[in-house]
């Protein structure tokens, strides 16, 4: 496919290495490339061993990353890839597999079929507007002096679930009052439209709501590639995809997603992940608190995963809502907690996880997936891309290392795994390494050029025009901001 705008222009030495597919689909970026089929064995032994022994040890904090984007990540991987299939030792044929999103930056997690096709999403006397969920009318037992039926919880049926796109935006509570703040800047831009604060790109004769929706996605669209995806990946791989075009990820007209994406590079975040929170004022380590926000808490306190119905008739309680200040960088009086570094271990809570058919170490059943999509090993993958491969002697470094040895997994490794350690020896697990860091960039860059809504194939020269910190620019603190709703328990 040829690149528009002269955004991602093709190299003359550039060729398609990629492999065709179609929408709805996931596919392979590397297809030339054999399967790495390691024992069920040695991935699990090499996943028993990919453990975060300090998690609150200070020496493995991120402090570039804060944890909000941890959970931002979740949100936009709910937002172009959905897939259902179990996990099984046969092999997997990426190609039949469905993908139940839109590999597209579109957030069709929140929005849906938009107010006709699914009209439970929205406010019924006002269709422009989603509809937002209000907490218990019991005080919360952390705090019961905080006021009770606060617009701040996501809409939830009698069953507790939420009514939202994406059932999975209901699986932990920060990734749950991420998609509420989603839908509250939709809102705030449908009223400063309607208000004359804010004109859309669009002219009169389109109506309110697809005016605000197309100001949210192209502003998060500005977000997913120059806060989020400049902040975890390496800028110089991201500089020369934009620049100089994709070499490896390539499609006919359609986007698919590739699995070395899905599958490895993008679970990243497993990585990043804390085992608990300074969540607010009252769940918090600091004094005065009540306790830490773990995860164990943040996945009770939802619906799909937790046991919301239990501690509560249906919404979460007020002392429960998020306070944002604690995760991105908006206030410099407040600490910010950081994401974990980028490397081959996982907190303790996700190697045992609940209501998961065994094996219920996060870290196992990441490799396992990745044998069974038929994935190549990392060292095949950097060779290709004429990448810095990483050295068996540098595989073997730590506890990891070590097992890595044992079953001959230093000199070629399993992608997910390679990718991680890839951030810890070249980036000190700041950020992704080469080849981690090339994947993500080529597949967001790849699906915006596809997507003929987005900012990068309609406008090329667009710049956000929200109010920011920095105008002309956007960021998860102008959108936080901008809503308005940053710390309502005060």
């Amino acid at each position: 496919m040829q690149q528009r705008h002269g955004f991602g222009r093709r190299t003359g030495e550039n060729q398609p290495l990629g492999e065709f597919s179609t929408m709805g689909k996931f596919g392979r970026m590397f297809p030339r490339l054999p399967a790495f089929t390691p024992t069920i064995e040695s991935l699990t032994a090499l996943g028993n061993a990919m453990n975060d022994l300090n998690p609150n040890a200070p020496a493995g904090d991120n402090l570039s990353v804060p944890a909000g984007f941890t959970y931002l990540g979740q949100f936009i991987d709910h937002d172009i890839t959905f897939d259902t299939t179990a996990l099984q030792e046969i092999m997997v044929d990426p190609l039949a597999v469905r993908n139940f999103r839109t590999p597209m930056l579109d957030l069709d997690s929140i929005y849906g079929g938009g107010p006709e096709a699914q009209p439970y999403l929205y406010q019924l006397d006002d269709p422009d507007l989603f509809l937002i969920g209000t907490t218990n009318e019991t005080p919360g037992a952390g705090d019961p002096t905080i006021p009770t039926k606060l617009p701040n919880d996501l809409p939830r049926a009698q069953s507790t679930l939420g009514i939202i796109g994406d059932p999975r935006n209901d699986e932990n509570l920060i990734v749950a009052q991420m998609h509420l703040a989603f839908l509250k800047f939709h809102n705030k831009v449908v009223a400063d439209i309607r208000n004359g604060n804010i004109k859309s790109h669009y002219s009169t004769k389109k109506s309110i709501f697809e005016q605000a929706r197309e100001l949210v996605i192209w502003h998060y669209q500005w977000i997913v590639i120059y806060d989020f995806l400049a902040r975890v990946i390496d800028k110089e791989q991201l500089e020369r995809v934009i620049k100089q075009g994709r070499r490896f990820f390539n499609f006919q007209e359609q986007p698919f997603i590739p699995v070395e994406f899905s599958v490895a590079a993008y679970r990243l975040g497993h990585s990043m992940i804390r085992a608990d929170y300074d969540y607010n004022r009252v769940f918090t380590p600091l004094p005065g608190g009540v306790t830490s926000a773990t995860l164990e808490l943040l996945f009770a306190f939802t619906a799909k995963s937790g046991k919301l119905g239990d501690f509560a008739n249906i919404p979460i309680p007020s002392d429960w809502i998020i306070d944002w200040r604690r995760f991105f960088e908006i206030d410099s009086k407040i600490t910010v907690n950081p994401s974990r570094k980028l490397d081959p271990f996982l907190v303790d809570p996700l190697k045992n996880l609940p209501n998961v058919p065994a094996p219920n170490s996060l870290a196992v059943r990441n490799l396992l997936r990745g044998r069974s999509m038929g994935l190549p090993s990392g060292q095949s993958v950097a060779r290709l891309m004429r990448a810095k491969t990483l050295t068996p002697s540098e595989i073997a470094q730590g506890a990891d290392g070590a097992v890595a040895v044992k079953f001959g997994l230093d000199v070629e490794s399993p992608l997910w795994y390679y990718i991680l350690k890839e951030a810890q020896i070249q980036a000190q697990g700041l950020r992704l390494g080469q080849v981690g860091s090339r994947i993500l960039a080529e597949v967001f860059i790849g699906i915006l050029e596809a997507d003929s809504s987005s900012f990068l194939a309609r406008c090329p020269g667009w710049k956000p025009t929200l109010p920011a910190r920095i105008p002309g620019t956007f960021t998860m603190v102008d959108l936080l901001n901008f809503v308005g709703d940053i710390n309502p328990i005060g």
